[in-house]
Formats: C-alpha cells, structure tokens, sequence
C-alpha cells in the first residue's frame, strides 16, 4: 500500500477543521482511509466548549481505530460506535442536543485481500479506480437536493440538519450511521481510491476544471498536495475575476490517495 495525504486551511484565521489518516490493520492485510470534515459553525454558537477541531480529532482517531482493529464489524457499525465514543467525552460539558452541536461529514474506506468496503456520510467523496482505469465516485448527494437558497439561511439549514427529507452529519447520534452510503466492492475490482473534503472537491463540483476521473488522474500523477494547489490557484482566479460561485472564499480542502 502507498498512500499520500495533504490538508490545507480555507485561512490562517481559524484552525484546519479538517481530519485524514490512513492506517494498516492491527490484524492481517489492508489499510484504512478515513478523512472528516467538520462543520463550522456560526461563532460561538454550538453549544460545545472544545471546537469542531477537537471534535473531528476524536471522532477520526475513534474511526481509524476501530476500523484498523475490529474488521468483523461493518463501516456502519464502526461509525455508529465512534460517533458514542466521541459523545461521551463530552457529554458531560456540553450541550450535545445543540442542533449545531459539533459534526462533521466522512469519507471511509476499508480493504483487505478479498473486498473494499466503503462508507460516505454527507459531502465528502470517496474515489475507486479499477485495474482499466474507469473512476466511480461513491457520494452521498442529499445534501445535493436541497435548493441553495435555503443553505444561505442558517435557520432554514438547521431544520433539514439530520432529519430526514435533509441531510445528515455525524454528530452525537449514533444512529445517523444507518444513513450512511455504504457498500462493498471486490478488491481485485480496486486498484486505487481517493477520499476528499468537498473544500478539495471543488475542481471539480464547482470549478468544472473536469470529471472525477480526471481529478483522479491529477491525484495519481501530482499527488494530493498538486490537487490542493490546483484547486487554491482557480480560487484566487475567481476571486481575481470577482467570481461569486462559493460562499467561502477558500475551504478547508484534504485529499488522501491510496494505491492499494
């Protein structure tokens, strides 16, 4: 296994809210990618006193955890378990049932000998090229249906936040991993896979700089870090141009690339 891993800030004001790992198994062949992107919140407003940063660093080191070590559960399950885990440590101190509470979206995947396993929970996206090439993009597009006019009201996006008819993020319950996108694919079927934040997805579902095969194929021959740097370079165009295509001017934007 070969991976690679790069995270950029959206600005040096705030802290990369942001998570990646890739690991080996404790036990027999394989690897795990997890990558989370935590959902900022307005200032001050999440009834939390530790930050989405220390949410998605608990949240990521509970999933690559038991995802490394406990291969008889499913990517659900794990998520399910992670997101109790990561609650209880702060449930005494914060107010979990915050409709903001912390959270974040997430982009796993497992592999072994026989099978890739995969997991994709909001606006991240998981990338799987086969042995000819061809790229499929595993993603979770509820959060697609919802018109963008009701995103630029806070209050309009708090009541579709894990509920159905809305979308749903890994927060402080468990049972928003039964609404994850999984699924298993035969590991010969697998040749390499790529998980991204949206902030690194932008080059292609804002900018049109291409499809996810071509992104994939920047992956493969620039490396995570020549993605990053791509997708910061059409942002300044835009922003030099008085382009008005993002609501942040600059994402947070991680990518981690793993030929298996």
């Amino acid at each position: 296994m070969r991976t690679e891993a790069a995270s950029l800030p959206g600005t040096s004001e705030r802290p990369n809210e942001d998570w990646a790992a890739a690991a080996l198994p404790a036990i027999g062949t394989g690897g795990t990618v997890v990558v989370l992107d935590g959902v900022t919140p307005p200032v001050g407003d999440d009834g939390c006193v530790h930050g989405v940063p220390w949410f998605t660093a608990r949240l990521g080191g509970a999933l690559t955890e038991l995802s490394s070590s406990l291969r008889e559960m499913t990517l659900a399950e794990i998520l399910s378990t992670a997101i109790r885990r990561t609650a209880e440590a702060h449930r005494d101190s914060c107010d979990l049932s915050h409709v903001r509470t912390p959270q974040a979206t997430v982009a796993m995947a497992r592999w072994d000998e026989e099978r890739v396993e995969h997991l994709v929970l909001s606006d991240a996206v998981l990338l799987l090229e086969a042995p000819d090439g061809a790229v499929r993009a595993v993603r979770d597009d509820r959060l697609d249906r919802v018109p963008p006019e009701t995103l630029r009201s806070v209050e309009a996006t708090d009541r579709l936040r894990n509920q159905e008819g809305g979308f749903f993020t890994a927060a402080a319950d468990p049972a928003v991993a039964e609404h994850a996108v999984t699924g298993t694919t035969a590991r010969s079927a697998v040749r390499a896979l790529a998980a991204l934040t949206d902030g690194a997805g932008r080059w292609v579902e804002l900018f049109g700089a291409g499809d996810w095969g071509d992104c994939f194929g920047v992956l493969r021959k620039e490396g995570a870090h020549g993605l990053l740097h791509r997708v910061r370079a059409l942002e300044a165009a835009d922003a030099a141009a008085a382009g008005f295509r993002r609501w942040k001017p600059h994402d947070d934007a991680t990518a981690v690339y793993a030929e298996l």
